[in-house]
């Protein structure tokens, strides 16, 4: 559509540009065959001299006007009310000249503003009914009703031209501005994208901090504190074995911690769902973690086993151990328990223990000597459209419980 309009826009832009000299060529080839029918002796120098002038008003509009469809101007008006003016005379003089002049009809709204475009084409329709009429000026009283008649049918012409110039003109008008409003839309659009863009690029920066800064806390920050309390337990052991005990935990937390180091920059699942499921990985990590802190501890799967897509089971397990971390770290617990509940289209991870607990509502928010724990628990169930809520009171243990869609392995 836009290349056959643009096409159409620039065959008239052609016409408007050359066709003028045609007709006047044609005007003055036919006129000059005619000459001595329809001219009087003399007459046709005074054409001529007309015609040449009619040929320096094109030629000096066509070197001033830039390329393309005119716009209606003060300076567009006087090259159509000239023009106009040497047609009327050359017509005069030859009424095949009214060939010339009935370029007049076709350019108007290109070159003269709508208020003025009546009385152009009204100008142009004299002329056109004097040529047809047997020429100006009339020499008979049928010669003048003919000229009458003939005006009124190429005044209402004119009319039905001007109405179709005008909406021509209008229609020019809301393309234009359509155009305007397009480019303006693309402009804004071209600039919203770029700043969508960046947004997208620092959200994404964002969130990978977020994720990895959860990640070192869940494995390098709690793998240290573990080993720093088996190498304080090795000090204050007293054989030998003891101590060797405590330093064999020591070195297996500093493997296991450096494993999920490199697994969470890679951004892989936790080594424990590498060959188990994830109740078999909970039951592990209960039992590790008793083994490690001697809180008794016990670990219960309720409902129907389902395999968990790999994102659900790595969030499971790492809210687990954080709330299994919380539990070492601050409730002086002397049991703990954890239960992982298969219940139709969601899974529940809940976490109690029997410590001193505490009050929800004044627990701060992160500082740099820690505490991802509660919110870190919260944003990762966030991901993947789950939550966890904490129940605790202080002197009555603590209950954190995760539960997020049950979206089965692919």
């Amino acid at each position: 559509m836009t290349t056959t309009t643009t096409t159409a826009e620039q065959r008239w832009a052609q016409f408007f540009r050359y066709g003028p000299y045609a007709l006047l060529a044609v005007s003055a080839v036919v006129g000059a065959a005619a000459a001595d029918e329809v001219m009087s002796p003399g007459t046709p120098y005074a054409a001529g001299a007309l015609a040449l002038a009619a040929l320096v008003l094109q030629v000096w509009w066509q070197l001033t006007s830039a390329p393309g469809l005119a716009t209606p101007s003060p300076r567009g008006e006087l090259y159509y009310g000239l023009r106009t003016v040497l047609a009327f005379a050359l017509t005069w003089l030859n009424p095949l000249f009214a060939i010339y002049a009935s370029i007049g009809y076709f350019d108007v709204a290109n070159v003269v503003r709508a208020r003025l475009v009546r009385p152009a084409l009204i100008a142009v329709a004299v002329t056109m009914a004097g040529s047809q009429s047997g020429g100006l000026p009339p020499g008979s009283a049928v010669q003048w009703l003919l000229f009458g008649g003939l005006f009124v049918v190429n005044a209402g012409l004119s009319t039905v031209f001007s109405q179709i110039s005008n909406k021509e003109a209008e229609h020019a008008r809301e393309k234009a501005a359509t155009i305007t409003a397009l480019e303006r839309a693309l402009k804004e659009n071209s600039a919203l994208h770029a700043q969508l863009v960046v947004q997208a690029r620092e959200a994404g920066v964002a969130d990978e901090r977020r994720r990895l800064a959860a990640e070192i806390h869940d494995t390098i920050a709690q793998g240290l504190a573990g080993i720093i309390a088996q190498l304080q337990a090795v000090s204050a052991a007293g054989d030998p074995a003891s101590a060797r005990v405590h330093l064999d935990r020591a070195q297996a937390l500093a493997r296991h911690s450096l494993g999920e180091a490199r697994r969470s920059v890679q951004n892989l699942a936790p080594a424990a769902l590498e060959h188990d499921t994830l109740p078999e990985a909970l039951a592990k990590t209960v039992a590790a973690w008793a083994e490690r802190t001697g809180v008794h501890a016990r670990f219960t799967v309720t409902g129907t086993e389902e395999p968990l897509h790999d994102e659900l089971a790595a969030t499971l397990l790492r809210i687990a151990e954080e709330a299994l971390a919380n539990t070492d770290r601050h409730a002086a617990a002397g049991r703990a328990g954890v239960t992982l509940s298969y219940m139709g289209d969601e899974v529940t991870l809940d976490v109690r223990d029997d410590g001193k607990g505490f009050d929800p509502s004044d627990v701060q928010e992160r500082t740099v000597e820690g505490g991802f724990g509660l919110d870190g628990m919260r944003a990762r169930a966030a991901r993947v459209a789950g939550e966890v809520t904490v129940e605790s009171e202080a002197g009555a243990g603590t209950a954190v419980s995760a539960r997020v869609p049950l979206v089965r392995h692919d």
